[in-house]
């Protein structure tokens, strides 16, 4: 008798959700029933509504089934879910969801299917084919690759990533240094937590490409303290890669070397901030730098170092793999490629969509998530994290794409989407964005350190009525030193969600709307 193999997420949030005791019963249900089986603990779809979602390898493929709690296991067995038998909690085959069927899934292609600390299962899928590809290629033809994927930086300040590639390369040092930026701290953001736990070798791929391509011989992945799961499997993928030859002195028989190494954060927001995490990495306190010099020329410890975020470093094996112009076809405009999207808030299905730049955010706030979880209508969407701007029905058509945001004072950022319905107070959340400012800025310049904390102060008083015109006038004025004053995004961003707040639903800040009808 074949053994039959089932699948279980170890992904947090399946974690959160109960998959350990689902993994646990379902052994244990086997074990009684006399059933060989083999229990993969694979990485999550993103469909976290359905979490855990259990599935069973058949003769027609994966058939899915969530989401399974401890008490719904004996069941199944009974159902006869190893053969994709009939059960209330069925979804049939797992491709077939519609949620996952009209995504463009590039970057995620392997998410959920595989064994994440697998080097078998990792190869099955393409992987490492992108890495034998560029041990074959002359530094510069790896640049050339990236910078004609047109990939830009998917942490959030969308810089094209070959020209940090080519500065990096064209910069002379006896030491250089690839580090990965995977402090994910906006708000509703999740996607770089499930590629470090559910396909790491992926990034181990993308770092060492990085590192074949620039000269560097040393990588650092800086992980938020707060992704606990991610740092053990990151390590545990890193000792697989070094023990296999696809990481330490001699790659894959070819003589470059390479080296990897996982450094826990300290838990400070704006250690997202390229320099400030470097400060970070030295041992120091998490200050933001004055630039120039620039990273690229001037950064780990004084030498040439390149500082990409998860998703643009997991993204290119796929394009060395497949060539440029593959990655190219995706997208619009200047937005190149897919971004792996996060649905959070208040929103029916939430999970992870990656879809070609153009998509709309009406597509992804009804097509994919369903409308809001409260069944009432959504008001706004602040996409790009907790300094992103907040945008009402009049921009969900606009296509998602770098340009198109910035044109009306939006950002893609990291890809993150919170919604939030017709009951929210947007001058409450308003006030929110500047006390975030207040609290995790580093202090360094007075535009953000002063300014957030008057900011707090200034939209306090208009929320009580206090000289309300003029305060309005005087935040208005204060944003704009922000904006123009502050050394890093920290201080620079916040005035957006704030400004749009105030553009878009001023009522909410107690102040009278025209009545465009009688006008």
């Amino acid at each position: 008798m074949s053994t039959i193999t089932v699948y279980v997420p170890r992904d947090s949030a399946a974690l959160a959700a109960g998959a350990d005791r689902v993994a646990q019963r379902i052994a244990k249900e086997a074990t009684a029933r006399g059933i060989m089986l083999e229990l993969v603990r694979n990485g999550s779809r993103g469909m976290f509504w359905l979490e855990p979602l259990v599935e069973v390898n058949t003769p027609t493929g994966r058939i899915a089934y969530g989401p399974v709690t401890p008490d719904d296991v004996a069941g199944l067995f009974d159902a006869g879910f190893l053969t994709g038998g009939k059960h209330p909690l069925a979804l049939g085959p797992t491709e077939d969801i519609p949620y996952l069927k009209k995504q463009e899934r590039l970057t995620f292609a392997r998410m959920g299917v595989t064994d994440p600390v697998s080097l078998t299962d990792y190869q099955a899928y393409e992987g490492f084919a992108g890495l034998r590809r560029a041990l074959a290629l002359a530094p510069e033809e790896i640049v050339q690759q990236v910078l004609d994927s047109g990939l830009r930086g998917r942490g959030g300040a969308a810089f094209p990533a070959g020209i940090k590639w080519k500065t990096v390369l064209g910069t002379a040092a006896a030491q250089k240094y690839i580090v990965c930026n995977a402090d994910e701290g906006d708000s509703g953001t999740y996607s770089d937590r499930m590629t470090m736990e559910g396909d790491p070798f992926m990034l181990i791929e993308g770092m060492t490409i990085a590192g074949l391509a620039t000269g560097a011989t040393q990588g650092f992945i800086y992980v938020r303290s707060e992704y606990p799961h991610a740092i053990a499997t990151l390590n545990e993928a890193i000792r697989i890669a070094e023990a296999a030859g696809f990481l330490g002195d001699n790659i894959l028989r070819s003589g470059k070397r390479f080296s990897l190494a996982v450094r826990k954060g300290a838990g400070s927001y704006v250690c997202g901030e390229e320099t400030a995490l470097l400060e970070s990495l030295e041992g120091k306190r998490g200050i933001v730098r004055a630039k120039p010099p620039l990273p690229a020329i001037e950064g780990l410890f004084g030498q040439p170092t390149l500082i990409n975020n998860v998703i643009t470093l997991a993204s290119v094996p796929l394009i060395l793999a497949r060539g440029a112009a593959f990655y190219r076809d995706y997208g619009v405009g200047r937005s190149r490629g897919t971004l792996p999207m996060q649905l959070a808030g208040n929103i029916k299905y939430g999970g992870l969509v990656e879809k070609a730049f153009g998509v709309t955010l009406r597509e992804l706030l009804y097509d994919y998530g369903g409308g809001s979880a409260s069944g009432r209508p959504i008001k706004a969407v602040q996409v790009g994290g907790p300094l992103g701007a907040y945008l009402p029905e009049s921009q969900w058509d606009l296509p998602l794409d770098y340009e198109a945001y910035a044109a009306v004072g939006g950002t893609v950022g990291h890809g993150g989407i919170v919604v939030h319905d017709d009951t929210a107070d947007l001058s409450k959340l308003a006030r929110y964005a500047m006390e975030f400012c207040a609290l995790e800025s580093c202090g360094k310049c007075t535009p953000c350190r002063i300014g957030s904390t008057r900011g707090v102060e200034v939209i306090d008083k208009i929320r009580a009525d206090q000289n309300r015109v003029q305060q309005v006038i005087l935040l208005r004025d204060l944003c704009d030193t922000m904006v123009h004053g502050s050394l890093c995004a920290m201080g620079g961003m916040t005035p957006f969600p704030v400004l749009s707040a105030l553009d878009h639903f001023p009522q909410d800040f107690g102040l009278v709307v025209p009545d465009r009808k009688a006008a």
